[in-house]
């Protein structure tokens, strides 16, 4: 995708957007110094352009129940195109793996990977990724704990 073209309007709105989803129509648009009708307009621009992607909550993993967070390091034994497709598409059907990066390097995925616990990860490691067609090997290592997390990319409103 073209980087996209934005005024200051535009970060603004983007910004505010990014740290609160439910920050209403009216509120965004004082925010970003016009009325509310053409800020409506903005973002429904934004979002038919695919800059904004879509709208959730960030829920607390531990609160509901997946204290464990693994990051898996995936090595496939063909990184033909179609086999790249596939694992794609294969890790796409696993709730238990939230993000799913292709590397450049020694590494071709880097999954992130909630479970309930240790046994539940080692229990997916050995049932769905490691049985996986083309996986040659896997290095997982435990998240002790996050220290920053921030979604989206910063984004200079003013």
């Amino acid at each position: 995708m073209a980087r996209a073209k934005l005024d200051r309007i535009d970060r603004r709105i983007l910004s505010d957007l990014q740290a609160n989803g439910r920050m209403t129509n009216v509120e965004l648009a004082e925010r970003a110094g016009i009325s509310a009708p053409p800020c409506l307009r903005r973002v429904r621009a934004l979002e038919e352009a695919g800059l904004i992607r879509g709208y959730h909550a960030d829920i607390n993993a531990e609160a509901v129940g997946y204290g464990v967070t693994v990051f898996a390091q995936v090595g496939l034994a063909s990184q033909a195109e179609p086999d790249l497709k596939a694992f794609e598409a294969l890790v796409a059907t696993w709730p238990e793996v939230r993000e799913v990066n292709m590397l450049a390097g020694e590494t071709d995925f880097l999954l992130k990977i909630v479970a309930v616990d240790w046994d539940g990860y080692q229990r997916f490691l050995t049932t769905k990724l490691t049985a996986a067609p083309n996986v040659s090997h896997v290095k997982s290592a435990l998240a002790i704990r996050t220290s920053k997390y921030a979604a989206g990319v910063p984004i200079e409103a003013d």
